[in-house]
């Protein structure tokens, strides 16, 4: 009898264990997209919203004159630890792209400043910072506007290329309805867990930008967004077989993108293009940015067009061309180029 209560008692501990622990299962009724595209409207986290005015050039900073920190914002460096301790802003904290989120409280309610090498991927930094709360934007350009020691970074990449898929004739392809949207498996019910979920799943993601070669040799590969103007799709030309639903982007028009398909935005620089295709990852689609933009297709067009320079790498007023002051590991300062 003795045996039989011991064995009998072991056996209730076993099953009330695996029962607290046993997750519950997720409803099959539930549409986690249509979860967290409502969440999402609720919450104002549209597009327009994470990549509105998403970027800060430094020539529009209050860069202080004598030691050349940012005091306005606190400022996250996400560039390798080698390449911060080489130099960095002063004050700047350097921190992971995939730990962004856990830095965000320690800017205690100041605005968000988000360096990167390029201004690319501190895209998607922002857009994380953004969906959950944060003032938050990036350093146009990235480090390699701060001073020449850093602009490798773009200098290598700007370069007029000739591509038969780059074309100057026809007009964007006509919209799509779509009646199906991409499959969300987190497992979650709630529109913010989802939300979190996918944000983790977005920053985890490395594999989020694609080269002009792999683009424009075969571009059928891709639902290509063409994100600009028509009036800089006719004077510039495009990606063949574009479409061009740029500005019109939000959560209302994703009917217009095939879920069954690489989605690659193009802008003018790789920035607006890598938030963009950030908070499309979030949405659940295969979304990639294109590599630098139109600066690694036709940057001297967008050098000889007044109206484009500030989008062209090297342009006037771009904020590519400034010299400030940094700093190494070691706290040794290096002044800024006259």
């Amino acid at each position: 009898m003795k045996n039989f209560l011991k064995l009998f008692a072991l056996g209730l501990i076993v099953a009330l264990v695996f029962t607290n622990c046993k997750k519950d299962p997720v409803d099959p009724t539930v549409n986690e997209f249509e979860v967290l595209a409502q969440y999402m409207n609720d919450n104002n986290l549209d597009l327009a919203v994470i990549n509105g005015s998403f970027a800060k050039a430094g020539s529009a900073l209050n860069v202080n004159p004598v030691d050349f920190s940012i005091p306005d914002y606190y400022v996250i460096d996400i560039r390798q630890a080698a390449d911060f301790e080489a130099g960095h802003i002063k004050n700047a904290v350097n921190v992971t792209l995939a730990n962004i989120l856990a830095e965000g409280p320690k800017a205690a309610g100041k605005p968000i400043l988000v360096a990167c090498y390029s201004g690319q991927t501190a895209g998607r930094a922002v857009a994380a910072l953004r969906l959950k709360g944060y003032e938050a934007y990036t350093l146009k350009w990235g480090m390699s506007s701060w001073h020449s020691n850093f602009s490798s970074k773009w200098s290598t990449k700007v370069t007029d290329y000739a591509s038969p898929n780059w074309v100057t004739s026809g007009t964007p392809i006509a919209n799509v309805t779509f009646t199906t949207f991409p499959t969300l498996t987190t497992t979650e019910t709630e529109g913010e867990k989802i939300l979190d979920a996918r944000i983790n799943d977005m920053l985890a993601n490395s594999a989020w930008s694609v080269s002009r070669d792999d683009v424009l040799a075969t571009p059928s590969n891709y639902f290509i967004n063409n994100y600009w103007t028509q009036a800089a799709w006719d004077l510039f030309g495009h990606i063949n077989g574009a479409y061009r639903i740029n500005e019109d982007l939000s959560l209302a028009t994703l009917k217009y993108l095939d879920p069954s398909k690489t989605i690659v935005t193009y802008c003018y620089t790789g920035q607006t293009s890598s938030i963009t295709s950030a908070w499309l990852n979030v949405m659940g689609y295969d979304a990639k940015s294109l590599s630098y933009g139109a600066n690694a297709i036709i940057p001297s067009a967008l050098l000889a067009n007044p109206s484009y320079t500030k989008g062209a790498w090297g342009g006037a007023d771009s904020g590519s061309n400034l010299h400030f002051g940094y700093y190494d590991k070691d706290g040794t300062f290096f002044d800024p180029i006259p």
